[in-house]
């Protein structure tokens, strides 16, 4: 007797290679995204039919990432790294200026070498420090530092304040979870604020602006304070609950600068008040703790500091968006994740997000 087979049967291995808790988080948020990318970009036509194409860019990036066995990023982690400061070098050589800044570099199309390291770094400090399981000394932690400030550097210097913090904090993160000591982290942290007069002078003249205008925006509301009073403004004139969908003042009448990217959760904040503020962190909130888990359970070296790192990148993506949007800190240029719109922060997030899936998928596969 013939069987008939089940479509669901055909269907099942390609969608089970997602984790489910991950999965639905980023579902959720990317929703949200585009139901305030919808109102944002009212008069920006096109701009939610591009943004759809990017959140299934970026779910394609997510589920090969997801087949991809924690073995082969590993001996994928030193190319990896070695091509993406290649491409960092040629920027700073030959790259092409946008808007007053050297970071794209043409082969074929413009890419942006900087996003290809909010991954390889810390990848390459996985792996380093995996090599040396058991026997990690001061020298180690040494050289890891330098193959973070190297990429750090070159990504100042382009300038792109933003890009280096990120690349910063998630390589940071694989440094100290392999052991660092407090002692150190107080320590540099006591340097680093001694080091702040110096650190001052060698600031563009933009970014020293920046910093003065978080202090006191007022002393310039039609230059440089403006893109924080008017997203502070639209925060709070949101209230409890909210102006309502397609009815935020603020984002229609063009006060909210780079209200589609940067500036999104301000209109976010203003149409659905702390109702729906409180809703949006508890999804990030969620989709944080679910990393930490994945790092947590995570079988080997490589692969707990390898989550832990891209947990971090999420944590500092929407804390930093959200930090300078409400006006405690400086306007850097950073996305709110899943959420801004644009094509290559989203597919770079589903790449992270599609390594901890990979990293849980074959934990449970070791275990079984």
């Amino acid at each position: 007797m013939r069987r008939h087979h089940s479509p669901w049967q055909y269907i099942r291995p390609y969608i089970t290679v997602f984790d489910g808790p991950l999965a639905i988080i980023v579902f959720l948020i990317m929703s949200v995204g585009i139901v305030t990318l919808y109102s944002a970009g009212i008069d920006f036509p096109g701009r939610v039919e591009d943004q759809l194409r990017n959140m299934l860019v970026a779910f394609v990036v997510m589920w090969i990432a997801a087949n991809v066995p924690p073995q082969t990023l590993m001996r994928f982690a030193v190319p990896v790294y070695v091509v993406g400061m290649s491409l960092l070098i040629a920027v700073a050589v030959f790259g092409v200026v946008k808007k007053g800044s050297r970071r794209w570099v043409h082969i074929g199309i413009d890419i942006q070498p900087s996003e290809i390291m909010k991954i390889a770094t810390p990848l390459m400090l996985a792996w380093y420090f995996q090599k040396r399981e058991g026997m990690i000394r001061w020298g180690e932690f040494v050289v890891a530092a330098l193959l973070l400030v190297l990429p750090m550097g070159l990504i100042i210097k382009q300038p792109d304040l933003g890009t280096a913090l990120l690349v910063m904090t998630s390589g940071f993160a694989v440094i100290f979870l392999a052991g660092l000591s407090w002692r150190v982290i107080f320590g540099t942290g006591i340097l680093g604020l001694a080091s702040l007069p110096l650190i001052w002078t060698r600031l563009h003249d933009y970014q020293r602006q920046r910093v003065l205008t978080l202090i006191d925006p007022t002393t310039d509301p039609l230059g440089k304070g403006f893109h924080i009073i008017q997203s502070t403004i639209a925060v709070g004139s949101g209230g409890v609950f909210g102006k309502g969908w397609l009815h935020g003042t603020q984002a229609h009448l063009e006060f909210i600068p780079e209200r589609t990217t940067d500036f999104i959760f301000a209109v976010f904040a203003e149409e659905f008040g702390l109702i729906g503020i409180s809703v949006l962190l508890v999804l990030y909130l969620f989709l944080f703790a679910r990393g930490l888990m994945i790092a947590a359970n995570a079988p080997t070296f490589f692969t707990r500091l390898l989550a832990g790192s891209l947990t971090t990148i999420f944590f500092t993506y929407a804390f930093v968006n959200m930090g300078m949007v409400s006006g405690i800190l400086p306007v850097v240029g950073v996305p709110l994740p899943m959420m801004s719109y644009g094509g290559t922060a989203l597919v770079t997030l589903g790449m992270g997000v599609g390594i901890l899936m990979s990293i849980q998928r074959h934990r449970k596969l070791i275990q079984t």
